[in-house]
């Protein structure tokens, strides 16, 4: 999909290594807030995380095993993560996250313009599903040509078009 160390304005995207799992784990952490709420003392809650990313990991890997896993960096620093993966005809983003620092600076619509840059290149669409908890996720998609394919009350699948303006 995007070529191995592909370079996005002043991005890097390249594929994940085994090194990264700890900046993978923290990474996760800080996308799940919600996860932060859980009452009980640090310890019972680092733990009740850490396996929650571990479920979020085999369960990725059980329904997406396939999937390529990206790292990206800005300047050589590790500031977020993409999977996606090639089914049905179709590239789906499975993960897209980013570190507290980088959010809001239109990293991930660089990334995201990117993905459909080589969709375009194979004549494919994109999809990815957007939870109804995270609007803001789902104007971005919209913004950049995504449509809702289906709809239900938790999330959205979103779809975008090779010849849709991107």
């Amino acid at each position: 999909m995007l070529n191995p160390s592909s370079s996005l304005n002043d991005l890097t995207v390249r594929p994940a290594r085994p090194l990264d799992a700890a900046f993978l784990e923290g990474l996760y952490r800080t996308a799940r807030p919600d996860l932060q709420l859980i009452d009980g003392d640090d310890e019972v809650i680092e733990q009740i995380v850490a396996q929650q990313f571990q479920v979020n990991q085999r369960g990725m890997a059980e329904q997406f095993p396939e999937a390529l896993h990206y790292v990206i960096e800005k300047l050589g620093t590790a500031i977020g993560a993409l999977v996606t993966d090639f089914g049905h005809n179709e590239i789906r983003v499975v993960y897209l996250a980013f570190i507290p620092a980088a959010r809001g600076r239109g990293h991930g619509r660089t990334v995201l313009q990117g993905v459909q840059q080589a969709a375009q290149r194979i004549s494919c669409p994109v999809t990815a599903v957007v939870w109804a908890s995270n609007p803001a996720a789902r104007q971005h998609y919209l913004a950049l040509g995504f449509r809702v394919a289906e709809q239900g009350p938790a999330a959205e699948r979103l779809v975008w078009y090779p010849g849709q303006p991107a």
